[in-house]
């Protein structure tokens, strides 16, 4: 067993039996470099990654390869989703070098920390014009040895380089209609008006887009954008990148029909697509997105739920096929020979109809992914959820995919978010409650006594490394969620205790950007800084999504003021790429319409008529509108001051700026108010 060992991280104790002496991330690692004249290699990855996997497999299992490691390098191993901020940087210099990145990333340093050389997977022998990782290693020794004045020239340079891509001064003023309308425009011109999504292959869920888009038409009743968000979400929940018997998305498509997924399912994807469906239920009350979201909630309860409350990070893409060894997509995928002897003959050709698995197969190996491709005939209900059943109960029998089961506070966050609207939505009430339980974990294990996040936790136990802008950002969220849906204003408090933190340690006091690391925390080569959406919105976008939905609470111009000012960026960013920017330009969109602030006076929330009032509000799609609900001039929320009953019964107040329309007591009209596309 190496160093590794006494981590936390699933995927570091993956590599803890490595026979290379591997080192987490520390400065005792770099210490070791500069002692032994080494340079460092870093590699960095995380659990669910297969390439990461095949990596490992190939060469930091071979005992030859780990010896010429041990003996050239100071091998050090990191979790990406544990240290995004490291991870961050390094790819920077990564892409910026060669134009594309990906994991394992694989980078060279010196002692300093400064890289030098980069890459991705390298393979165990040369292929397709791709070095050997032993020839890269090799050429690595041989310039460090001989030319390491050179190097240190390259790697001072390439420092230089990443400080001056430092993000510019964009202004303080938020986006308008105008770059807005830009904004769609551009998002048509890219739009797949066949397959749904954007671009080609791979293709990603493109989760802030399309809340951007729903917001848009909220707003502005703009049917376009309804419909690129409409036909997006059913053509990813009949395709392949949907589970089709036990829900949950896989992290993309590999293709652009959405048939083919990269099978690893991530916590953070479903907690953003389960938003996503839930609110397009809200606006159009389809029957799909209903499906999908609560198959999706009860798909992350079901599998992704720790023991403490909170939820795991990700299943892996790889699981044994029978034959001992790990196998992409094997748990998913489906011959016809196995409906067969699952299903018996003439049920699997409906469900081979069904389902769109041929002889061929849709994958590998005459292999199919389940799907649901449109069809002209119109199967029985109640056989396709015997089929249904069946097909997951032999399915259950299989090796399940790895889980890693660390507890990352940012995705975390998003869950909260994502279960208490979509519980509250559809009347599941232990959808809220498991809402309510990973918030409490965060609260009681992720959050010091000074207010500060932690990044990670496993088992109950908190991890070592700070959170970063997007756990404060995604926590805080989550909270307003919380606090809106159960009328509970210790989440307000709490979101507003790591707001405050967002506006002391992340923000730029001079310019209202924001920094992806606190000002105190560990300083790398540079300090990370990122307003564009990856695979989750921007800590950036989502800080300021965050503390606009605090001052709408609250009435605080501080926050407000900071919201808009780190909407700069979505001014410049949003009408060039709208892709990567999604949750901005919906940030944005609530920021055009007020938000709306709806607050529910009533004797007690649980009274029928309270009730009705409470759950419109929380139905209205006004675009980023906030919700109080309690008794008058109920502790907590600062909405319920000055609002008192009407006639002695429950009364919902529609406010802008806590400048508030008549109350009204009739939960048609409170509707109309807050679905009406605003009149500028």
């Amino acid at each position: 067993m190496n160093r590794l060992a006494h981590e936390t991280s699933p995927y570091l104790l993956q590599h803890a039996d490595n026979p290379v002496d591997w080192w987490p991330w520390s400065a005792e690692a770099f210490e070791e470099a500069r002692r032994a004249g080494k340079p460092v290699l870093l590699s960095v990855g995380y659990s669910s990654c297969h390439w990461c996997h095949v990596m490992a497999h190939e060469s930091f299992e071979d005992r030859a390869t780990a010896a010429f490691m041990n003996d050239h390098f100071v091998s050090v191993k990191v979790d990406r989703e544990e240290r995004p901020d490291v991870d961050a940087v390094y790819m920077e210099a990564v892409q910026a070098a060669t134009g594309q990145g990906g994991w394992p990333m694989t980078v060279f340093l010196t002692p300093d920390a400064e890289p030098f050389y980069f890459g991705t997977y390298f393979p165990p022998a040369p292929r397709h014009g791709m070095p050997s990782f032993r020839q890269v290693l090799e050429g690595v020794r041989l310039a460090w040895e001989e030319r390491r004045d050179e190097v240190g020239e390259v790697a001072g340079k390439i420092v230089r380089d990443l400080a001056q891509r430092e993000i510019g001064h964009h202004g303080d003023e938020a986006p308008g209609e105008q770059e807005l309308a830009q904004a769609l425009l551009g998002l048509t011109r890219e739009y797949d008006p066949q397959r749904g999504g954007f671009g080609g292959a791979p293709k990603f869920p493109p989760s802030m887009v399309l809340e951007f888009l729903l917001r848009h038409h909220a707003r502005t009743g703009a049917e376009g954008a309804l419909q690129m968000a409409r036909d997006t979400c059913e053509r990813m929940a009949r395709g392949g990148i949907y589970d089709q018997l036990g829900g949950g998305f896989s992290r993309y498509s590999v293709d652009r029909d959405w048939v083919v997924p990269h099978f690893e399912k991530m916590l953070y994807d479903n907690a953003l697509l389960c938003r996503v469906y839930a609110h397009l239920w809200r606006a159009t009350g389809s029957a799909l997105a209903r499906r999908v979201a609560l198959e999706t909630a009860d798909f992350m309860v079901r599998e992704l739920r720790t023991a403490e409350g909170g939820f795991a990070s990700a299943l892996d893409a790889d699981s044994d096929d029978g034959s001992g060894r790990p196998v992409e997509g094997a748990y998913y995928v489906w011959t016809p020979e196995q409906l067969r002897a699952t299903l018996g003959d003439q049920d699997a050709d409906i469900a081979a109809q069904y389902f769109g698995v041929t002889g061929e197969g849709t994958f590998e190996h005459g292999q199919s992914v389940l799907q649901l491709p449109q069809r002209e005939t119109v199967l029985d209900a109640e056989k396709v959820a015997s089929i249904r059943r069946r097909l997951s109960e032999r399915r259950d029998r299989r090796p399940a995919p790895g889980r890693d089961d660390k507890v990352v506070a940012a995705w975390n966050g998003l869950a909260v978010a994502a279960l208490a609207e979509t519980g509250a939505y559809f009347g599941r009430p232990d959808l809220v409650e498991a809402a309510v339980a990973a918030a409490d974990l965060l609260v009681r294990v992720h959050l010091d006594e000074h207010g500060r996040l932690a990044r990670t936790s496993r088992d109950g136990r908190v991890g070592p490394n700070a959170g970063v802008l997007e756990d404060y950002a995604d926590v805080a969220e989550g909270f307003l969620a919380l606090a809106s849906v159960t009328g509970e204003g210790v989440w307000l408090d709490f979101a507003g205790l790591l707001l405050d933190h967002v506006l002391t340690r992340f923000a730029d006091p001079g310019s209202g950007a924001l920094y992806d690391t606190a000002s105190d925390a560990e300083q790398l080569i540079r300090r990370p800084q990122d307003p564009t959406d990856n695979a989750t919105p921007s800590g950036w976008s989502a800080a300021a999504g965050a503390l606009l939905g605090l001052a709408a609470h609250t009435g605080s111009e501080a926050h407000r003021t900071a919201a808009e000012r780190a909407l700069g960026v979505v001014r410049a960013l949003g009408p060039r790429v709208p892709r990567y920017i999604g949750w901005g330009l919906a940030v944005a969109e609530a920021l055009l319409d007020g938000p709306k602030e709806v607050a529910v006076v009533g004797p007690a929330l649980d009274e029928e008529r309270t009730a009705a009032l409470h759950r419109t509000a929380l139905l209205g799609t006004a675009p980023g509108a906030v919700v109080a609900a309690g008794t008058p001039d109920g502790e907590g929320f600062p909405l319920l001051a000055g609002r008192p009953l009407v006639g002695g019964g429950p009364a919902a107040y529609v406010c802008r700026h806590f400048t508030c329309d008549a109350p009204t007591t009739d939960p048609d009209r409170l509707r109309a108010a807050l679905n009406a596309v605003r009149a500028e």
